[in-house]
């Protein structure tokens, strides 16, 4: 790709991730091209649907969610690694209204532009989850499903204005269901980590 067009793709990819945080996945994409001071045809030429400008602009973010997550599993125990995932996943999902929906739509059909980074960053946190599970710390009875379906739900929730306030207690309430009393340390008032000594 020219230097140009590369600096007008970029462009075009920051206005679009400020109007869709502003106004969600929903915005209008003449009205993305008029932010950007470029056509409707100029913005389909680079992105020929409203899926393929998604994908570009999320890639960047599905990627370092699927990074983080092999970090996390080096570096961090088994629960912490979880559960910092787990927030990380659920503040950058509620950065752009409505993606949520989006990606449990394009994790059910292989043809979406959207589908392969939805599919890795749900596998990255099944990882977290086995290796939770296995190290006794999370309960066994939900899989990386599960997971995908609870920040889905915890991002719905931070979207709500009403209830956006109770967003960071009903996190620790599911981070906390989803651990075990082994694990369950890291919320105020929980049972310290179990220690292998």
């Amino acid at each position: 790709m020219r230097a140009d067009a590369r600096k007008n793709r970029d462009h075009l990819l920051a206005v679009a991730g400020a109007a869709i945080a502003e106004q969600g996945v929903d915005v209008p994409l003449r009205g993305i091209a008029r932010r950007a001071d470029v056509g409707l045809a100029t913005l389909l030429r680079h992105f020929p649907t409203r899926e393929a400008l998604l994908d570009a602009l999320l890639r960047t973010s599905f990627d370092e969610l699927t990074a983080r997550a092999g970090e996390f599993e080096t570096s961090r125990s088994p629960e912490d690694a979880l559960v910092s995932w787990l927030r990380d996943c659920v503040a950058w999902t509620t950065e752009y209204r409505g993606v949520t929906v989006l990606m449990a739509a394009a994790i059910e059909d292989p043809d979406s532009a959207l589908h392969a980074s939805c599919v890795s960053v749900r596998a990255a946190g099944a990882r977290l989850l086995t290796r939770a599970q296995a190290a006794g710390v999370a309960r066994s009875d939900i899989d990386g499903a599960d997971l995908f379906a609870l920040v889905a739900m915890l991002a719905w929730l931070g979207d709500q204005p009403a209830l956006a306030p109770r967003a960071d207690r009903l996190f620790e309430v599911v981070a906390g269901a989803i651990l075990t009393s082994a694990g369950s340390g890291h919320a105020e008032g929980g049972t310290p980590p179990r220690t292998h000594g």
